[in-house]
């Protein structure tokens, strides 16, 4: 099989772990270091797959809570009073039960079984994705990453 007729079935990683949306990003953090993942498909009560979370997203929404374009405005008194205040929000954050629903990308970008790699390559590159979803009619049967397609690429190297 040369790399022309690779679809996205046959380089797909099957079975993959998704967290349901109601999880508390402490839960899902933790989720994501137990198995060595970067980002995990998130599915609703249902099990159906509705989005995305990453420890991107997880950072992000830290550093948004942390930050603030205002502060190169403000004097020394002032960002004093901010970082009081940033500590107090932090504080009430910890409390929180912030939920995957609430950090996650609901945007998912997928592709038939049957794709060719090749255009599986396209759409990753075009949208700057990391993983695509691979589908058997509305059913989620995969997933592909960027490992995958390096697998792809150093296994046709001499």
């Amino acid at each position: 099989m040369t790399h022309t007729t690779l679809l996205a079935k046959n380089i797909m990683t099957p079975h993959i772990k998704s967290v349901p949306q109601s999880w508390t990003m402490q839960k899902f953090s933790n989720f994501l270091s137990k198995n060595d993942l970067n980002g995990s498909p998130v599915a609703n009560e249902a099990g159906e797959i509705i989005g995305i979370a990453t420890l991107r997203d997880i950072a992000e929404f830290h550093f948004e809570a942390a930050s603030s374009e205002y502060e190169t405005q403000m004097n020394e008194e002032e960002l004093k009073e901010a970082r009081r205040l940033r500590m107090m929000i932090f504080e009430g954050l910890a409390k929180l039960p912030v939920e995957v629903r609430d950090i996650m990308t609901p945007i998912l970008f997928s592709v038939d079984e049957d794709t060719p790699i090749k255009e599986v390559s396209q759409l990753m590159m075009k949208e700057h994705l990391h993983r695509v979803f691979v589908k058997n009619d509305t059913s989620v049967t995969g997933i592909i990453t960027t490992y995958d397609l390096l697998t792809v690429i150093v296994e046709k190297l001499p």
